[in-house]
This record gives C-alpha cells, sequence and structure tokens, in this order.
C-alpha cells in the first residue's frame, strides 16, 4: 500500500517515503528526505532535508528531525523530544556547513522530552529515558537517564530492564532471551 498523508501535511517534491507509511496533521517532510516502510509520523512533525529514517520508524508528535540525523530501523522517537545539528549556534553566524551527524541504532528508543545533542550516536536497542540530555555515545543496549544522562543499566531488545548475575548473565523476562555481559561495558544476546 503506498504512503498516506492528511490533507494539511506538506510533503515537498522530492521527497522518497516508503509504502505503508503515515503521516500526520500539520507535519512538513522537506525534499531529500528518505522514509522507509512503515512508518508512523505524528502530529506536527518536521523531517529536514538529507534525514534518513529506516522501517518501522515511529515518530511522536511534536518532534523535528535536523539534517544529519539517521534513524535505522525499528527506532522510536517519543513525543516532544530533541534533536540538535550544531554545536554553538548564533542567530549571526550561518554554520550550516558545521551540521554533525547523529546515527541512531536499529530498535533505539528515545523518551519524551529527551534531547540529544549532535554528533552523539545511539547503540542498537538502547533506552533513553524520558527527559534526558544525552551529550556523549551511548553504548548498544544502554539505559541512560537524566541531565546530562548516565548509564544506569541495560535493557533488552524486548525493551525490559535487565539485572546481571554474578556470572555477568541476565535473561529478558519478556522475551527469555540470555544475554552476556562483556568487559562491564558492553551486553550481547546469546544466540
Amino acid at each position: 500500500m503506498p504512503y498516506s498523508a492528511h490533507s494539511t501535511a506538506i510533503i515537498d517534491e522530492g521527497a522518497k517515503i516508503g509504502d505503508g507509511t503515515s503521516i500526520w496533521h500539520f507535519s512538513h517532510i522537506m525534499p531529500g528526505v528518505i522514509i522507509g516502510k512503515n512508518c508512523n509520523l505524528g502530529q506536527n512533525v518536521f523531517v529536514a532535508n538529507g534525514v534518513i529514517l529506516g522501517d518501522n520508524v515511529k515518530v511522536q508528535n511534536n518532534v523535528s528531525i535536523y539534517q544529519g540525523v539517521i534513524c535505522d530501523d525499528d527506532v522510536f522517537l517519543g513525543p516532544s523530544m530533541v534533536f540538535t545539528n550544531v554545536n554553538n549556534p548564533r542567530s549571526a553566524v550561518n554554520r550550516k556547513g558545521e551540521y554533525l551527524k547523529t546515527l541512531v541504532g536499529k530498535g533505539a528508543t528515545i523518551g519524551a522530552n529527551a534531547t540529544i545533542v549532535c554528533g552523539n550516536n545511539i547503540g542498537e536497542y538502547a533506552f533513553i529515558g524520558a527527559g534526558a540530555v544525552v551529550t556523549k555515545h551511548v553504548p548498544a543496549y544502554a539505559l541512560v537517564v537524566g541531565n546530562p544522562a548516565r548509564h544506569i543499566g541495560w535493557m533488552s531488545a524486548y525493551g525490559e530492564r535487565l539485572q546481571f548475575d554474578h556470572n555477568g548473565e541476565a535473561v529478558c523476562p519478556g522475551s527469555q532471551v540470555l544475554y552476556r555481559m562483556i568487559d562491564g561495558k558492553h551486553i550481547e544476546p546469546v544466540t
């Protein structure tokens, strides 16, 4: 099925939008945007030129996705979360050539009202708590909260908090997948 868009949405010529995607009220999609299949963009969403969204990305209301952002498949962007694309903006100084890239890995969740400072990547299946301010890279599966965001635990791909035993192993309570701690700084599912 081709994509659908509310009559108030503005989709500029040159945007590429995948089948099954829905775009809701008062949203604006710029030219040069690539949006995958089966995505959902809520009310009042802005997507800037050059942004890439993978398949099955969910963008909640009032989110602006600025140039330099790439979201892999299955990413969730919570209501009113914020991306930036320049570290030192000034109204009187044109810094369009200084946009920094931000990659959001497959399956990551960014909570409501969180801020992602540009140039900081979010690992796959990471979970950014509501209102967090991300000022550095976030590892895969990490749970981060606060301002500035700090790493407080680990999440499964299923979206459940993991509790590791003394052997460095945890079982996701939702999916029953086993995870193993690696060097105290990373985790991975055991397949």
